[in-house]
């Protein structure tokens, strides 16, 4: 089976008025989607020619099933044919597909159903596809939000001539559910109109999108970065795509570098732990066979950028071709379909020490000048069309280099949560601003976020990013990873505490101890916190749908008494 081709000397056109538009025009090119499997073979070959053909057989026979236009349909994401199919399909048809996420390892069964049932049920679905491995799990699902049964696309009823409805910018094109990680997941109800900006501003203007561009991918299909970044965006642009299931990644991280290489792909995105991943795979692999010069964009994005995992990612995959001026910074949300700020393209990450406890104390961005200091990553301007303001707690601008809440207008921006107009009126204002929830500044016109206004921690007049405390136990106490530790602070006895979480892989009660008083010890030295230290069982800290730490959840599980904890003796 021959992938489809990259086609470097097509016509590239960039701007359409809805996601049909984009695929029609998509349909003239030789290029597509590329599906692989978990040990990285390649699946199936799908041109955007057949995608249209296929999609458009497809909208027929669900609206014979009974779904009428308007409809929403919860579609489990695997990265797969008949996901990429029915998503297209649904356009056709008028429906409004609502991306599911797979079950996540370890997680169980029962706590799969529930979380889909939930979001079915919150997306006033009507009806629910998704692998036939999955059926048994999902008809239960089903069940739990009073939908009828799943069944296989393959075995929908066939349509004869039947009238696909004409679409317009204004209408919906699909629900994402945000992944927000202070929160419980909340569908955004996401336009052709919002998208098509959007994909425009990523393609156009951030990407700077060049007819030989090429993408791989291994990030999920059920989140904004996967689904708009790398199959949407492509599309409107008439990339060809290469996907990979996130599975095959997590298992074989190198899989991904392999692929870039084989299939020459020039651009790719992963949160930072996918780098990080890489680089450590990396330290006991043969490399050789790699090529990654020309990886042109290598994107990060999707949690707090981080440059250390990154630098040592550069260092490990120079002598394959790798370039650290590759590395492109973003910052977005699906509040905004994706993308809000992209920066420049071949200038690598752009961070400098910031003085922390001015940070901390007065919310002012000055030069560390050899105190306690953080790195902070510029994620470059707002994209065109959109704006980005910084403001304090009373909604009053702030200057450049003043860490405030950060509020953003523009095309891309949602234009509700889906039926919930009490929590879109908390965060969506009259004159189109959006309160992301963000922290952050402004640096010579380029924005830098610090993290989430609701993770902040207050102490004794301090205010403490949880990240800083995570990432100093992560990189300072050698049995720790990225990832493995959660910081938040709760109320004890009329004061607020900070509590860090750590994840432990050790049952030897010395090792275990040992870990405990290094990670405080740590923490005491670098940021002046005295924090309790409670050990957790390995992937036992809570994960948003995108890969983040949900440290409201973990709090919320702490506070319930979920995790079994080891004392300090």
């Amino acid at each position: 089976m021959t992938p489809t081709p990259t086609a470097p000397d097509r016509e590239l056109r960039l701007g359409f008025a809805t996601l049909i538009e984009a695929l029609e025009f998509a349909a003239t090119r030789p290029t597509g989607v590329n599906l692989y499997d978990q040990r990285g073979r390649m699946a199936l070959a799908l041109p955007y020619a057949t995608l249209r053909d296929e999609a458009q057989a497809l909208a027929g026979r669900l609206l014979a099933s009974g779904l009428s236009r308007g409809d929403r349909v919860g579609l489990v994401a695997d990265t797969d044919a008949d996901f990429v199919r029915l998503f297209f399909a649904c356009q056709y048809a008028g429906l409004i597909p609502a991306p599911l996420p797979l079950p996540a390892p370890l997680a169980g069964r029962q706590a799969w159903i529930e979380q889909i049932a939930r979001l079915l049920t919150s997306a006033g679905a009507a009806a629910v596809f998704g692998p036939d491995t999955l059926l048994p799990w999902l008809a239960d699902a089903a069940a739990e939000a009073g939908l009828r049964a799943p069944i296989p696309a393959a075995e929908l009823p066939q349509a004869a001539n039947a009238a696909l409805p004409e679409i317009s910018p204004e209408d919906a094109c699909y629900v994402q559910f945000s992944s927000g990680s202070t929160r419980t997941p909340t569908g955004v109800l996401v336009t052709h109109k919002a998208l098509m900006a959007n994909a425009l501003a990523i393609t156009r203007d951030g990407l700077q999108v060049r007819p030989e561009d090429r993408a791989v991918s291994w990030l999920p299909l059920y989140h904004d970065m996967g689904l708009i970044g790398f199959l949407l965006s492509p599309l409107a642009s008439q990339m060809t795509v290469d996907l990979l299931p996130t599975a095959a990644f997590v298992r074989r991280p190198l899989i991904w570098l392999d692929l870039i290489t084989k299939n020459g792909g020039t651009i790719s995105y992963s949160p930072t732990f996918g780098y990080e991943l890489c680089a450590r795979r990396a330290d006991t692999a043969d490399i050789s066979a790699y090529d990654l010069s020309g990886w042109r964009i290598a994107g990060s994005g999707g949690d707090m950028v981080r440059p250390g995992p990154l630098r040592a990612f550069a260092a490990r995959f120079a002598e394959v071709g790798f370039r650290e001026t590759a590395f492109v910074a973003s910052y977005g949300m699906a509040e905004a379909t994706l993308a809000l700020t992209m920066a420049p393209l071949g200038r690598g990450i752009s961070s400098a020490p910031v003085d922390v406890e001015r940070m901390e104390n007065e919310g002012i961005v000055a030069p560390a000048d050899g105190r306690r200091a953080r790195e902070f990553v510029s994620c470059g301007p707002v994209l065109p069309n959109h704006e980005l303001e910084v403001r304090d707690t009373d909604g009053r601008l702030l200057p450049e280099r003043r860490v405030g809440r950060v509020f953003v207008r523009g095309p891309s921006i949602m234009t509700g949560y889906l039926n919930q107009p009490e929590a879109t009126a908390a965060v969506l204002h009259k004159d189109g601003w959006l309160d992301t929830g963000d922290l952050g500044f402004l640096d010579g016109g380029a924005f830098t976020p610090t993290g989430r206004a609701k993770d902040l921690i207050l102490l004794n007049g301090r205010n403490i990013w949880p990240q800083d405390l995570e990432w100093t136990a992560e990189a300072e106490v050698e049995r720790l990873r990225s990832g493995d530790v959660a910081a938040f602070a709760v109320e004890r006895d009329g004061d607020d505490e900070v509590v860090v979480l750590v994840q432990a892989r050790s049952s030897d009660p010395v090792v275990r101890q040992a870990l405990i008083d290094d990670v405080a010890a740590v923490l005491r030295a670098r940021h002046a916190v005295e924090a309790r230290v409670e050990l957790v069982g390995a992937h036992a800290l809570p994960q948003t749908s995108s890969g983040k730490l949900s440290r409201s959840k973990a709090r919320t599980l702490y506070l319930a008494g979920a995790f079994r904890s080891v004392e300090p003796a």
